[in-house]
Parts: structure tokens; C-alpha cells; sequence
């Protein structure tokens, strides 16, 4: 049960409800799209103001670089802005790692690019569930916590990385290092519209398969070509038919690349697809039975066929230690009138990576909303305040010892 000073401290948030719907609106119309740099620094250096207001040290952290493939079939890499960090207290009892993503998945030239009030308390626009209404939440969270007297027992980590709608992977190596020595993980992503929980969620990698044939005239002398293109039509169909095989693995050919002029057989072709699995044994099967796919349609279309790309997100179970910490979000749920339901989902996170690297976490801790990833996107702006009780009474409860 919560004391009364708990009771006082959450009555605080009430009082910064507009605030926080105008933050998140302000936020979302800064554009930050995951390879908009300029935006995600705009954005970052805007939250780390505001966070920079709760104390500890900030700092800013180098990232990574991440590869991809070039239309030209060539392996790239972009650098991503560097991601920013909050300590507060590192010598207390009890360690929390709180994450959240700056970018989003609306590129600079994408028409979603601003706000709208809604029928019904929404608001729709670029990432105000995911995630920019999230991270307002951590933020008044951890305002409302540190105005409770046992907040001294309990420190905390902040860290906002850039890159998350793109698979974390430069980032990857600051979400290992930040969970190391902490009790437990929040990740504000945004919930279910009804407010239900992401439990067990699957793991997750983006490939693509290079096809490289030959070029010729398209009636003159077409035998002498290797089409690309078909090759590609047998790849896909193979890869649709590969999920099928395997239980709970899912497979989105999601981007083909290539050809030119009618008349010219084309000589490359580029899919780029995603996989999700259910076990992280799934993940070596899938590699092997990929190889042999690329290798039946290379010997069967004489083309060559070269496969990019790993998986960068592992599967995240229900174990016993994540449902001690969803326990302790339900219940602290139920005192503030609310009942959170819990769901498997296809979907995946930085939630993810916390698990692999040993960090228990909750990580749909952010905003109600639906139609996320779309220019349909939208959030409940009553949830601002609701979810921000909710994170500030859990750690409320773990500093005072709730977890034993």
C-alpha cells in the first residue's frame, strides 16, 4: 500500500497536465526521423534541457555506426548523432535504468510533420505515442519521484538513444554498458490504446539478399541476359513460404530495389525484408535456411545472390523475473484505479536488448495510443498524467523496498 506522502506527491502530477500535452505536442513537431540528424540533435538537446533540470550528470555518448545497403547494391554506413545520458545518485542502494528513443520512423520530407487535437482527448501527429509523449512521462515521472523522501535510496540513469526505429545497433554497446549494476528496466514505449502491457515479445533483424545477373538488349540478344529481377520474384516467394515452415517466425519482404529501361535486361536487384522470430534458436535456422534459398536461386537463375544483414533484437520471454516487475506494475495499477492487462507482441524494443543483457524491464511504461507507425498516429492525452503516476509510484515502491 502507498503512505500518504505517495498520495501527496502523485496529487502533484495533476497540476501538470497541460504542461505535459504541450511538451508533447512541441516535441512532436520537431521532425527527428531516425536519418534526419540535424532533427534528432534539435530534439535531443530540447529533452536534455528539460532533464537537465533534475540534476545529476549528463553526458552526451558516441554511437555507433550502422550499415546498410546502398541502391547500387553496396554496403554503407551512417552515423547517428550521439545519445544523450542522466545519472542521479550511481552510489545509492538500488539502480534504475530508464530508456526512451529520439528518432522516429517519419523522414524530413514525409508529409506527417504536425499536431492535431481529436475527438475524444487525442491527439494524433509524428511520434506522440512513440515515442515522444513517452519521454514526457519518464520526465514528469522522475519530477514527481524527486519530490518523495526516500527518493535518496534509489538511483537512476536516463539514456535517450537515436537510432531505436532502426534496430538499436549503434547503440547497442550504450544499452549493454547502462544495464550493467541495475536492479531493474522502464522503457517508455507506448501501450496498448486500452493501456495493456507488452509481455513476452519477439526478437527481430533486417537483411536484404544483393542479386547480381547480367545485363543485355531485352529483344535483340535477351538469352544472354540473367535477369535480376526474376530471380528476385523467386526469392521473395521462397522467403514467404520459409515463414510458413517455421512456428512463430514471421518474414516481411518489405523493399525491392532495382531494374531500369524496358528494354534492357536488368542486371540488379536488391529485397530487403525483415524477420521476427519466437526463439532465439529461430535465429540460426532461419540464417541457414536463407543460405540455402540464395543458393538454390543462384544456381537456379544463374545469378549471384549475396545475403546482408543480422539479427539485432533476441526474443524477450515472460520469465519469472519480468513477471516479478509486471507484478509490480499491476499492482501498483490497482491503487491507482487501473487495471493493466498484459499481451505477448510481435513487436520489439530496447526492451529487447535490456533482457539479453540480463536487465529485467517492463518497457510499454509510455502513453496510451494506437496507430503507431502510421500518419494515423495518435495518444490519449489523459494518459500523460496517468502513466506518469504509474512510473512514479513504482519507483516509489522500489525505493522503499518493494522487491524485497
Amino acid at each position: 500500500m502507498h503512505n500518504k506522502q505517495q498520495d501527496d506527491v502523485l496529487a502533484w502530477l495533476k497540476g501538470e497536465a497541460d504542461i505535459m500535452a504541450d511538451l508533447t505536442r512541441e516535441w512532436a513537431e520537431i521532425n527527428s526521423g531516425s536519418y534526419n540528424p540535424d532533427g534528432i540533435i534539435r530534439q535531443r538537446d530540447a529533452m536534455a534541457e528539460k532533464f537537465q533540470t533534475l540534476g545529476g550528470e549528463a553526458a552526451l555518448m558516441p554511437v555507433g555506426k550502422i550499415p546498410s545497403i546502398s541502391a547500387e547494391g553496396q554496403e554503407v554506413t551512417y552515423q547517428p548523432p550521439e545519445a544523450f545520458s542522466l545519472v542521479k545518485r550511481p552510489h545509492a542502494p538500488l539502480q534504475i535504468l530508464l530508456v526512451g528513443h529520439i528518432d522516429t520512423v517519419y523522414a524530413s520530407d514525409h508529409p506527417f510533420q504536425s499536431t492535431e487535437l481529436l475527438p475524444g482527448n487525442k491527439l494524433r501527429g509524428p511520434g506522440v505515442a512513440d515515442m515522444k509523449g513517452g519521454i514526457v512521462v519518464m520526465l514528469k515521472a522522475l519530477e514527481t519521484f524527486e519530490r518523495y523522501q526516500g527518493a535518496d535510496r534509489l538511483g537512476w540513469q536516463v539514456l535517450l538513444t537515436p537510432d531505436e526505429e532502426i534496430g538499436s545497433i549503434g547503440s547497442a554497446p550504450l544499452l549493454k554498458a547502462a544495464a550493467k549494476g541495475k536492479y531493474a528496466g522502464m522503457v517508455y514505449e507506448p501501450a496498448l490504446a486500452d493501456g495493456t502491457l507488452a509481455g513476452a515479445r519477439k526478437g527481430s533483424g533486417n537483411f536484404a539478399l544483393v542479386v547480381r545477373g547480367r545485363a543485355a538488349h531485352a529483344g535483340r540478344n535477351p538469352e544472354e541476359g540473367r535477369n535480376a529481377i526474376v530471380a528476385c520474384a523467386y526469392l521473395v516467394q521462397a522467403l514467404v513460404m520459409l515463414a510458413e515452415k517455421g512456428a512463430g517466425v514471421t518474414i516481411n519482404p518489405a523493399r525491392i530495389q532495382g531494374g531500369g529501361p524496358l528494354n534492357m535486361v536488368p542486371d540488379l536487384a536488391i529485397i530487403h525484408y525483415n524477420v521476427r522470430t519466437q526463439r532465439l534458436e529461430d535465429e540460426a535456422w532461419v540464417t541457414e535456411e536463407v543460405a540455402r534459398i540464395a543458393a538454390e536461386a543462384a544456381a537456379r537463375c544463374e545469378v549471384s545472390v549475396t545475403p546482408h544483414g543480422h539479427f539485432t533484437r533476441p526474443p524477450k520471454p515472460m520469465t519469472p523475473e519480468n513477471q516479478r516487475l509486471f507484478d509490480l506494475v499491476q499492482d501498483c495499477g490497482r491503487t491507482l484505479g487501473l487495471t493493466l492487462a498484459v499481451t505477448p507482441s510481435g513487436g520489439c524494443c530496447d526492451g529487447n536488448n535490456l533482457w539479453h543483457y540480463g536487465l529485467p524491464n517492463v518497457d510499454t511504461l509510455g502513453v496510451r495510443g494506437a496507430n503507431i507507425h502510421s500518419d494515423q498516429e495518435f495518444m490519449y492525452l489523459d494518459s500523460l498524467t496517468e502513466r506518469a503516476q504509474l512510473s512514479a509510484l513504482m519507483l516509489m515502491r522500489l525505493a522503499d523496498g518493494a522487491l524485497g
